[in-house]
């Protein structure tokens, strides 16, 4: 798995932090995250990690992670984009200034982290899966997180992982390259950051126009992922990475759509199920928490219990009788918790937590 994860970083380009070539961060990434499940950390290093199986290959080919706390350890930072106002009564002026303050107000917030899927298994839904499944998991151990859930976007950079926010901003306090910026972050480094971050405010129309263009925007690669946490009910409410400038989208927990929509269901083990025009897809996790493990189904309305086949049952290690928790992949005006799978393209893929 840490080769695998090495190659993807190659893969994912600049400007996604949690995946570094350091074969010992990525270790010891992976090992908190083993220990964080055995329960022998306390809350400020914990982590789950998913990861996205293709079971007839045996291969990892996705992941993705929920951090329990930020910023309880060393600080967590961002920009935070306000107003300063300007005005003089005698002269007439009246000016609203946008602003950027340096801010640790996430600290303490969980955080959804690290998602990456091989290019060659980005089909078929899979995307959705693996981003989604986290917030089944948030519904099922919801005690094991807290009140905010944030996920930092992956800001603008262009093909030679020039970020112009970095250029007009961070390069000027730092004087090293983005990309050194933000392996250093990246492998937990951060205390160059509390050193030489300023701590007034910036003006932002102080800043050359390509880098004000960057502030909440993401990479066009993260748009799709982007968009995803948007149906779940992650909103950006103004705070950015101090980096690239890219947006942080928050959501209180209890407002995610798994907590409000998410049905626990009754297994029945079939030999087959027809499969149907009419099917949507259907998250399916078994709520075992040491060995959690979720799959993706096509599904229609039908009664109150949900059919699966042996396959099914296996992957998702329940028998008969069993109990599953189920989320639409699509987000509806009116769910319909009470769905039977059709097993389809997708019955080769799985996911676990570490």
């Amino acid at each position: 798995m840490l080769m695998t994860f090495t190659c993807w970083q190659k893969k994912a380009g600049f400007g996604l932090t949690s995946l570094q070539p350091n074969m010992e961060k990525l270790a010891a990434r992976i090992e908190r995250a083993c220990k964080t499940v055995a329960g022998e950390l306390p809350k400020a290093d914990q982590v789950y990690l998913f990861v996205l199986e293709d079971t007839e290959l045996n291969k990892v080919v996705g992941v993705c992670g929920i951090e329990v706390a930020l910023g309880l350890k060393e600080p967590w930072y961002n920009f935070h984009v306000g107003t300063q106002v300007h005005a003089s009564e005698p002269l007439s002026v009246y000016n609203a200034l946008p602003t950027l303050y340096l801010s640790n107000d996430h600290t303490n917030c969980s955080e959804l982290c690290t998602l990456f899927l091989d290019p060659d298994y980005r089909l078929n839904k899979n995307g959705k899966f693996l981003s989604k499944v986290r917030f089944l998991f948030l519904s099922a151990f919801r005690q094991y997180f807290e009140e905010t859930i944030v996920a930092e976007m992956r800001g603008y950079s262009d093909a030679n992982g020039q970020s112009p926010f970095w250029n007009a901003v961070g390069h000027k306090f730092f004087n090293i390259e983005f990309t050194k910026a933000d392996y250093l972050s990246g492998v937990g480094q951060k205390a160059f950051i509390a050193e030489l971050m300023p701590r007034h405010p910036l003006y932002v129309d102080m800043l050359p126009d390509d880098a004000k263009a960057a502030i909440g925007i993401v990479h066009p690669n993260t748009r799709p992922a982007y968009n995803l946490l948007l149906e779940e009910g992650l909103r950006y409410k103004g705070y950015i990475d101090i980096f690239d400038g890219g947006a942080t989208l928050q959501a209180d927990i209890e407002n995610l759509r798994a907590i409000k929509e998410s049905q626990i269901l009754t297994v029945q083990v079939v030999d087959s199920i027809p499969l149907s025009s009419g099917d949507e897809p259907y998250i399916v996790a078994n709520d075992n928490y040491e060995n959690y493990r979720a799959i993706l189904v096509f599904g229609t309305p039908y009664k109150e219990s949900l059919q699966i086949t042996k396959a099914q049952a296996k992957q998702l290690n329940v028998e008969n009788g069993g109990l599953v928790r189920v989320l639409s992949v699509h987000v509806k005006q009116d769910s319909n918790p009470q769905i039977v799978n059709k097993l389809k393209e997708t019955e080769h893929l799985r996911m676990a937590v570490n």
